[in-house]
């Protein structure tokens, strides 16, 4: 049934994907249309998350957050549509990197790199970092369903250079290019909720207790990596500037939780500038009344 569902869809999304930005955007338009109001995709989540994280903005406020944000998710659904088939050329001109010099400060570190990114603008188009860096990029991700759609998508990622590993065999890499010698820069994107079960450290987040993924800060302590922080800005629609900033040269210096606490101030104040970028259909706070009593 996967398989056939493949055959029938992809033709579709290929064609789709072919298509001129302009005509993509009035795509999305229409799409936005049906399902903000039309089908309403999980508008009672996305609102409660705002009241959640902003309770001194009035309700008028949130829902103008709540439309602008949902203009914002079929963008992004449709830009990584057009990831099947866009340029490296186009990307370039439509994900520029602003201190790509950072590359060579980190380089110059001679130790591989953990970078911590967050579900914020459009964190899907940095599959073309490899051309920036002598690093070896890779990227950990979570498989999709359809095995067929799944090889697809880990092949089209990888297309500018990148590697993409399920995130079950992220640390197995992380071994093996440890012991091979293979300095790598490895995206982890550390803001959604973890399994409440494997949970260590609980914190506000935009001002909401809730659990904390701490896996990047562990790994970067464990094997000594370079700790960055990747920033992503939307400027206008499918266009994104991106840069980068060193969390820690030396992770085991810092007390527990430090970095992960820095990379969490980054992502607030990201929201907290432009609140309508971030990926609020996530049930980020479903965890917010099970934090152990202190």
């Amino acid at each position: 049934m996967q398989r056939i569902l493949f055959y029938l869809t992809y033709p579709i999304i290929w064609s789709i994907s072919k298509l001129p930005f302009v005509l993509l955007h009035i795509l999305s338009d229409c799409m936005y249309l049906l399902v903000f109001y039309v089908f309403g995709y999980r508008k009672e989540v996305v609102l409660n998350n705002l009241h959640l994280a902003f309770p001194e903005k009035s309700t008028k406020e949130l829902k103008s957050i709540q439309r602008k944000f949902y203009r914002h998710f079929v963008d992004l659904f449709i830009e990584m549509i057009k990831s099947f088939t866009i340029s490296e050329k186009e990307l370039e001109k439509r994900f520029k990197y602003t201190n790509k010099e950072i590359f060579k400060e980190i380089e110059a570190l001679d130790k591989s790199v953990i970078m911590m990114g967050s579900h914020y603008a459009n964190w899907e188009w940095i599959t073309n970092i490899q051309s920036k860096t002598g690093l070896k990029c890779i990227a950990a991700y979570t498989r999709l369903t359809n095995p067929y759609y799944d090889k697809l998508v880990r092949k089209n990622r990888s297309r500018f250079g990148s590697e993409f590993v399920p995130t079950s065999r992220t640390i197995k890499k992380m071994i093996d290019n440890k012991n091979n010698g293979t300095l790598s820069l490895y995206g982890l994107l550390s803001d959604q909720s973890p399994h409440i079960s494997k949970t260590h450290y609980w914190a506000p987040f935009l001002g909401v207790e809730v659990p904390i993924h701490t896996g990047a800060e562990m790994l970067a302590k464990k094997h000594d990596f370079c700790v960055v922080y990747l920033n992503i800005v939307k400027t206008k629609r499918s266009h994104y500037e991106i840069s980068f900033e060193i969390l820690a040269e030396n992770p085991r210096d810092f007390k527990d939780y430090e970095i992960t606490d820095a990379f969490l101030k980054k992502v607030e104040q990201q929201i907290t500038e432009r609140p309508a970028h971030y990926f609020w259909t996530h049930k980020r706070f479903k965890h917010k009344d099970k934090a152990p009593k202190k």
